[in-house]
């Protein structure tokens, strides 16, 4: 049985780095999550103000461009690399984080609820907003109650973009029945998703019904680039909605029931065993022992979906301290862990320039196939071994082993050494004997990267 702190670096962490000693205990990991969220105070991301103030520019540059587009043009051209950047400089915070993150859960766990609440902007207008939503709507709440995650994630703006609420009319609402000339109507995508992805799960206690009773609840909940998010009862289904056998609201209508469909969802039952079996599935293997996923689910309900005490039964069941290797990492996470154990810091992360960003992390990550803030649905990115593994994501992982160290890094490490810096006691014996034998440094280090000890967790 392998030690918690290979355990704690490998399962709920981004891998070894010579800076910083792996935890030796659950306590000590879950002290940390604790405490103060140091790396988000020390590289603060973008919130939401920022993000609707470079939205309303956008659309402020967009129309004075049709005016006068010599005068614009440039101005408006500018803004728009703006937005590239601040999508390049939200990965740029991401990694330097997961680089930084003593113990890694907390990082780690930001990305598990960042793909749980996939978000993609289809427009450059969304993109700010798109980088704000899990720094603004997810991060505070890590370590709080999900039902208040639920409703900040469900609510942000981008989210309402990304599944069409802000295209979703009450067919009888006041506006619809004073324009019917509009064909304004129901959009069910946002409540959709909320139960099958979001809290009850595939499969959960619910029928169609329910979906579109929830999202004619939903009706009225909009966003824009002044506001924000806001609600507008004129657009809001007349009457009461019923979802799961539960009324909610009335007339007037107003954004209270909303909350409360929210909170009931967000405590179901089904949403317990949804979640548990996810955060089990995502850091111990793709099958999980039906006794864990049962004791995090008992735990999530007995404390008002209070999500430490869910994550305390994560990181101390017998099943956490299992062998290791049944998770591939995600490309992101094996870029994270190459640097953290390469012994970069995240402070190192944050003084690369725009452009080695872009050529050693975010184009790379796109040719494995995990392009950023871009899951293909809201459904997030596989969990899958099988995913990841094409020969030309296999192969860009290779080519990057091969290159990015050494174009990173003044100077690689002594690949002997390094063979203990990155895996400590999961190296093989079959590449310990052959780190030393291969003919370049850059290869022996390249080796260690791409071996199954290192590409596995």
């Amino acid at each position: 049985m392998p030690a918690f702190s290979e355990i704690s670096a490998f399962r709920f962490g981004y891998g070894l780095s010579p800076h910083q000693a792996p935890s030796d205990s659950p306590d000590a990991v879950l002290a940390a999550l604790r405490g103060e969220d140091h790396l988000a105070a020390r590289w603060p991301g973008m919130g939401l103000a920022q993000a609707l103030e470079m939205q309303r520019e956008f659309l402020r540059l967009k129309r004075a461009e049709r005016d006068d587009p010599d005068a614009v043009g440039p101005a408006f051209k500018r803004h728009k690399q703006s937005l590239h950047e601040a999508l390049i400089g939200s990965l740029q915070i991401t990694l330097a984080r997961g680089v930084e993150d003593p113990t890694g859960l907390r990082e780690r766990l930001m990305g598990f609820w960042s793909d749980h609440f996939t978000i993609r902007s289809r427009r450059l207008l969304e993109q700010s907003l798109a980088v704000s939503h899990a720094e603004t709507a997810l991060r505070p709440h890590l370590t709080g109650r999900f039902p208040d995650m639920l409703r900040a994630a469900v609510t942000h703006p981008m989210m309402l973009h990304y599944l069409d609420q802000v295209n979703s009319v009450g067919p009888n609402s006041r506006l619809a029945q004073k324009k019917p000339q509009r064909q304004l109507g129901l959009n069910e995508n946002l409540a959709r998703e909320v139960m099958e992805l979001h809290t009850l799960g595939v499969g959960g206690s619910y029928t169609q019904d329910d979906v579109r009773q929830l999202a004619e609840l939903f009706t009225g909940m909009r966003a824009n680039g002044e506001e924000g998010f806001f609600f507008n009862p004129d657009l809001a289904e007349p009457g009461a909605e019923q979802v799961l056998g539960v009324r909610y609201g009335g007339d007037p209508a107003t954004l209270a029931p909303i909350f409360e469909a929210l909170d009931a969802l967000a405590l179901h039952p089904d949403t317990a065993r949804h979640l548990s079996h996810k955060l089990a599935a995502h850091f111990i293997g793709s099958d999980p022992a039906p006794d864990l996923v049962a004791a995090m689910a008992e735990r999530y309900l007995a404390q008002d979906g209070a999500l430490l005490p869910v994550y305390e039964v994560l990181l101390t069941h017998p099943e956490a301290q299992s062998d290791l290797g049944a998770k591939l990492r995600q490309p992101l996470e094996f870029i994270a862990a190459s640097l953290r154990a390469l012994g970069l810091t995240g402070a190192d992360v944050m003084a690369l320039d725009p452009a080695q960003m872009r050529r050693h992390v975010y184009w790379p990550l796109r040719v494995m196939g995990q392009r950023w803030l871009g899951a293909p649905g809201p459904d997030g990115w596989p969990e899958e071994a099988e995913a990841w593994i094409a020969p030309q994501q296999l192969a860009a992982r290779i080519q990057w082993a091969l290159a990015a160290p050494r174009q990173i890094l003044p100077k690689l490490p002594d690949p002997r050494d390094f063979v203990e810096q990155a895996l400590g006691a999961r190296a093989s014996e079959a590449l310990r004997f052959a780190v030393p034998r291969a003919e370049a440094r850059h290869e022996a280090i390249a080796l260690v990267l791409v071996s199954p000890e290192f590409s596995r967790r």
